[in-house]
């Protein structure tokens, strides 16, 4: 299904039903189908709608319109489109970024914030060679292959998630590609996150190469306080791949303790293993 939202048909993945729904936003590289495992444990709970940001999965991929600020955007109009009265936003690395922007603005019908080995919101300064390092890490299957083994993730992916995460990646528009590391990472969204008032969680691999448990105590958790840390043992930074169980038995703990009104707050420095 696509919505047409700020000039651009956004694709979006539904299934489940229930009250409350759950907004999955992907990581740099994913689509949609990087929650398909985490989604079907969680669609007998609620509503799943899971987007493919533009230039990536099934959207359209305009010229221009990547900065952090247009994705939210463009989720935020896909949210406004379905009539959504009550969700949760789920975001991955680059999509945990643009769920911090959003939450940050507090919206009507918010009701948590889930942060799965999230960008953090300080910006992050590449030189020229990084930048082009990262822009054509995702240019071929074999550049892709080298990445999924000795940045992405701490253990083997099974075949079909292994053929999905490169299909993904290599699909993704020449504009989708260059954007994250020329814009996206230098994107500061820093002070608005203090802002944010829901009940949130940040879900993380201990061997995360990309946003390492270290950086997200460091640059996200002092700026969100109240939010708990659940560290995933012996995963990397694609954790709804590498452990979809445990990501949606997290999941599926937080959003039990906001049907009951109950969803606790971390008190600073909180850190928990699950």
């Amino acid at each position: 299904m696509k919505i047409e939202v700020n000039g651009t048909r956004i694709h979006i993945a539904e299934q489940g039903s229930g009250e409350l729904a759950l907004v999955f936003l992907h990581y740099y590289g994913g689509s949609s189908r990087t929650w398909r495992w985490v989604a079907e444990k969680l669609a007998d709970k609620c509503r799943i709608v899971a987007i493919d940001h533009r230039g990536w999965g099934d959207s359209d991929a305009p010229a221009d319109g990547y900065g952090i600020a247009d994705l939210a955007a463009d989720a935020e109009g896909v949210i406004a489109a379905l009539g959504l009265q009550s969700y949760v936003l789920v975001g991955h690395s680059m999509g945990g970024k643009v769920a911090q922007l959003m939450a940050s603005r507090r919206p009507a019908g918010l009701a948590g914030l889930i942060l799965v080995a999230p960008s953090p919101p300080s910006p992050m300064v590449l030189s020229d060679e990084q930048r082009a390092t990262l822009s054509g890490a995702y240019q071929s299957r074999e550049s892709v292959g080298f990445v999924i083994d000795h940045v992405l993730t701490a253990k083997p992916l099974s075949a079909e998630r292994r053929t999905q995460v490169i299909e993904d990646s290599v699909k993704g528009a020449p504009q989708a590609k260059r954007a994250w590391p020329d814009i996206g990472m230098a994107d500061d969204i820093s002070a608005a996150v203090s802002a944010i008032d829901v009940p949130t969680i940040v879900i993380s691999g201990e061997h995360d190469q990309v946003d390492r448990v270290a950086t997200l105590q460091a640059e996200l958790l002092p700026r969100i306080p109240h939010a708990a840390l659940h560290v995933l043992p012996g995963l990397g930074h694609l954790t709804p791949l590498e452990g979809p169980d445990e990501v949606a038995r997290v999941i599926a703990r937080f959003v039990d303790g906001i049907e009951a009104g109950s969803a606790l707050c971390a008190t600073p420095g909180q850190t928990g293993r699950s």
